[in-house]
């Protein structure tokens, strides 16, 4: 089933290393919804005929919103498409904004799952972060989403900054397991430029990112959830059996969605859709009737990559016979032979047909897969 990803580019404060579309002010939140409401139908065609399986709404900070916008959004959405109805429907939120009474606001709306924006547990980290919360609020806010039935949660850590201890992280990673909660995403720092992160580094302000520290902590932190039955499906997110975002996953194995808001990608199968990342000529065009997007035309190879990409990063791996179904003979026996020397240095498992990193290989996965990549023909 196809999915929806609806970006909204609203948050209350700019944490340091974030580096996606978003403004702090407020002053165009009524017409932004507007607009996002217009543009699901200016794109109602795109998914004709297939169900709707997730709905994420990402961002910026979705629990900004009032939830009188939120079933506005929702009510376009089920005029105008079929949404299955057991669909994984997603809505990021910071701790700060899940108050009892927006929790209950949020109830009584057709989501079902939380993706809570925890980051850490230690009030000095957050503050290093330039987060919104406090530690304390970030475990008061996971209970009371329990507590009021949203059994479905799934919280985001960071690891691998300079403030970030082994004896610190350890303890981030044991407080969520004491809340059980079925899944936990977790993401190596990364320094994008053009943050004030990346600004800070730069002059000698902040100390740079240590690459060593990433991995430990990594390997860290697999260690930890095979201890407690999780499993790693993906590099960076890990879950109780069977309990998987349904939405990312989709993502990764090429599963069509929408793209609906500034900044926001979509695909179809064969091309991807960019929104344009400006609030001001988002608006300007969707209340124009137009589409702000961009349309990037894949090749087969580009999809191939894409495949290798985002399958290498899961727990089901890539496949051979999968390749050769949907790209042919050729890129199939190119892959056979590409993935030799990692087989043979330990990153790479192959049992079969079933291509997979190891464990070691993961602390390479974005290198081993360029490696892999085809070369578009002239």
């Amino acid at each position: 089933m196809a999915g929806i990803y609806i970006h909204i580019p609203f948050c209350k404060k700019a944490c340091t290393y974030c580096d996606f579309h978003f403004t702090t002010s407020t002053t165009y939140l009524k017409e932004m919804v507007e607009a996002i409401c217009k543009e699901i139908v200016l794109k109602k065609h795109r998914l004709a005929g297939q169900q709707i399986g997730s709905i994420y709404f990402g961002g910026g900070t979705p629990s900004v919103l009032p939830a009188t916008a939120l079933q506005q959004i929702f009510g376009t959405i089920e005029k105008h498409f079929s949404v299955a109805s057991n669909a994984e429907i997603t809505i990021e939120a910071n701790p700060d904004d899940l108050t009892a009474q927006k929790i209950a606001e949020f109830r009584k709306l057709p989501v079902n799952r939380f993706s809570i924006g925890t980051q850490s547990f230690f009030d000095e980290d957050l503050l290093w972060m330039n987060r919104a919360h406090h530690a304390d609020e970030a475990v008061a806010s996971i209970k009371r989403s329990q507590d009021a039935g949203f059994e479905n949660l799934t919280i985001d850590l960071i690891y691998g900054y300079p403030l970030l201890s082994d004896e610190k992280w350890k303890s981030n990673i044991n407080t969520a397991f004491e809340l059980q909660i079925p899944h936990l995403s977790a993401y190596a720092l990364t320094v994008e430029p053009r943050t004030a992160l990346a600004h800070a580094i730069d002059k000698g302000k902040q100390h740079k990112v240590d690459d060593e520290q990433s991995a430990a902590q990594f390997l860290m932190l697999i260690e930890a959830i095979n201890a407690k039955g999780f499993e790693q499906y993906e590099i960076s997110n890990y879950s109780l059996p069977g309990r998987y975002a349904v939405h990312n996953t989709n993502y990764w194995k090429g599963v069509p969605y929408l793209g609906i808001g500034p900044s926001a990608h979509g695909f179809d199968g064969d091309n991807r859709f960019i929104n344009i990342a400006n609030n001001a000529k988002y608006l300007a065009a969707i209340f124009a009737e137009k589409l702000p997007e961009t349309v990037e035309l894949l090749s087969i190879t580009d999809r191939f990559n894409e495949y290798v990409m985002t399958a290498l990063r899961t727990m089901w791996g890539i496949n051979i016979k999968e390749i050769e179904l949907r790209f042919g003979r050729s890129f199939a026996d190119q892959t056979k032979k590409q993935v030799k020397p990692f087989v043979a240095n330990g990153q790479l498992l192959m049992e079969q047909d079933t291509i997979k990193l190891s464990t070691e290989g993961k602390l390479f996965a974005d290198g081993i897969a360029a490696e892999l990549f085809a070369e578009e023909n002239d």
